[in-house]
Parts: C-alpha cells; structure tokens; sequence
C-alpha cells in the first residue's frame, strides 16, 4: 500500500470518528453519585464519572471522618479542640497545618478581615453554641477584642501556641478544605470528572453525565429563610466555588437586625449592603475564605482584593433605593447567566 493510499485511509478514519462524535456525542461515562453527613449535620454530595467505577463512600467517609477529628471544634478530642483547651499542642497533622497557613495567608492579604479567632466576638453576640440572643455592650466588645488576633497564633517548630483566652474556630475556610480533600482523593483515582459539594461549597473537573460543563446555582437572598430561589447559574468548569451571606443566619432585636458577619477589626457585626458573596478559586479553601472575608469587606473592598489577585467573585448587593444590584467580575461574565437582576 503506498502511503498516499495509506494517509487517505487515516483520514478518512479520523473523518468518520469527528463525524460519530459530532453527531452521536462524547461517549457517556457511568455517574456515580455518593450523599452523606459530615461536620454534624451538613450534607454532602459527591459525584464522578468513568468506565466500570467503583463506589467510594467507604474511603469518602474516612477522610470527612479524619477532616473532623482534627478541624471540628464540636469533637472534645480534636486537634483543634486540645489547642482551644490548652492553648498549645504539639506535632500538629498535615490537616491542621495546612488550613493554618492558608488562614494565615488570607488573614494577611485581606489586613484583618478574615480572622479565625473571632470565636470570642461571634458567641458574645449570639452566633456561637450559646444561641441566645444578647447586644453586648461596649465594654465587653473592647474586653473580647483583646482576645482576638491571628498574629498571635505561632507556629515554632513542632509547636502550634496561642496566647490564653483565645478561641481558633476554622469553620470559615474548613468546608472548602473538607471539598479539597474529597477532590483530590478523587484525581488521585484518576477521575478527570467530577462534582465534589459540602454544604453549598462547590469543586469540578471536567464535564457532567450530559458531556456538559457543570452548572451551579446561586440562592436570591432576598427570599425568606424558608424559601429558596435561583438568582444566577454559573457554569463551574474546573472550578471552586463558596458563598458567604447574611440571608440565612440572623436575628432581629426591635427594628435592629443582627447579622452574623462580625467585623474581627472592630468586634462589631457588619452593617454595609452586601449580601451575598460567591468567590471562585482553583481551590475550595481559598474561595471558602475570601468569601467571608468578602462579607466583611462589603463591596468596594471586595472590588479592591478582586482587583489584586486572580479571584473571580459574584457579589449581590442592595442599592441606596434597596433595589438588588450585583456585581461580577469580568473573568466570570462568560460563564453566568444572571435572572431578573442588574
């Protein structure tokens, strides 16, 4: 056969595979989808596609159930629990170490804004175990602000120390490192697709049962508590995604609401007009972080980290007229549709 015949037989090959491709589809994968609990009572669902696949809750469990007994300030015996009773602990897990530094990080690049030691300032107003509802004075917000700060959290050798009376709570960035952990256990099985959320915190790869890039809601926080309505759908293609809010944990004393948000810097709750921010990153953690970090923020400062790093966020706020408004980055127009919102 001589090699023109033998090119013309290759491509005519490759022709016919674009054509079956194009008008048949990818070939479809088998979806496996695994649910389950974590953190208490916070829901998670995992799903992933490939040829002849496995089931993995058995392995998913154990790492949410590792995650827990090192991060999770609800388990007596936890790392993070010892440190809070002790004020120290020694040869502390890669997990721990981890979500520290990346707190760290955040802690540093956003001046204050996301801090994991406001435990003290959140509880006094009503957002920690204790749910009942007060409006501490001022004098016990600057007596509790003393026993906020990051910086004062050391890591020296072996050692990870905090100053006595302080309060390390890791619920605002442990979500997305908990989805970080299922993702990378998933392509470290060689998975190229799939879907990891823990609690409205989101991660992909690759596409979806219907050779589609992912899509993702996100909630109007407008509606009332009990309700739920998608405000904008998101095309999540190998990306993270978490949303912070005040919509859906908050209390009302007289004509004063109370949103949960507190201001580490000032040791008040915040009170500008972002509502909602969803913060997209290569990483859950870091998207987890800066999303309430973002809320602290408000709107013109979120702007001003968005404008200095590679974040891409959506952010709903009201205007001055209380009309909603949003605002999203110009790396995510493409990949947003918005409903009945400017």
């Amino acid at each position: 056969m001589s090699r023109k015949l033998v090119f013309r037989v290759i491509l005519a090959v490759v022709v016919v595979v674009a054509i079956y491709r194009v008008f048949m589809g990818q070939p479809k994968f088998q979806l496996t989808h695994i649910t389950g609990q974590t953190m208490g009572t916070i829901i998670y669902n995992v799903k992933y596609l490939g040829d002849d696949v496995p089931g993995y809750k058995t392995e998913i469990d154990s790492i949410l159930q590792a995650f827990n007994q090192s991060l999770s300030t609800y388990i007596p015996d936890s790392e993070i629990s010892l440190l809070n009773r002790t004020d120290s602990i020694l040869y502390p897990t890669k997990m721990f170490t981890e979500v520290l530094e990346s707190s760290r990080l955040v802690f540093e690049r956003t001046n204050g804004a996301f801090d994991p030691t406001v435990g003290p300032l959140v509880n006094a107003w009503g957002f920690g175990p204790d749910k009942s509802v007060t409006v501490p004075d001022s004098s016990v917000i600057d007596s509790l602000r003393s026993m906020v700060g990051f910086e004062r959290i050391i890591t020296q050798g072996s050692q990870v120390r905090m100053d006595p009376g302080m309060y390390l709570d890791f619920s605002a960035i442990a979500k997305g490192y908990a989805v970080d952990l299922v993702a990378e256990f998933l392509e470290g099985r060689g998975f190229e697709h799939y879907m990891v959320e823990i609690g409205g915190e989101v991660r992909t790869r690759g596409q979806n049962q219907d050779n589609e890039t992912w899509k993702i809601g996100i909630e109007d926080p407008m509606v009332a508590r009990d309700q739920q309505r998608l405000l904008a759908i998101v095309q999540l293609d190998d990306l993270s995604m978490a949303t912070s809010g005040n919509y859906r944990n908050y209390y009302q004393v007289g004509d004063r609401i109370i949103a949960h948000t507190i201001d580490p810097r000032t040791g008040y709750n915040t009170s500008h007009n972002l509502l909602s921010a969803s913060v997209f990153a290569e990483d859950c953690m870091t998207a987890d972080a800066y999303a309430t970090a973002f809320m602290v923020l408000g709107v013109e400062g979120a702007k001003e980290i968005l404008s200095t790093t590679e974040l891409e966020a959506f952010l709903i706020y009201q205007d001055d007229e209380g009309k909603l408004k949003s605002f999203v980055s110009s790396g995510l127009q493409s990949r947003i549709e918005r409903n009945n919102i400017q």
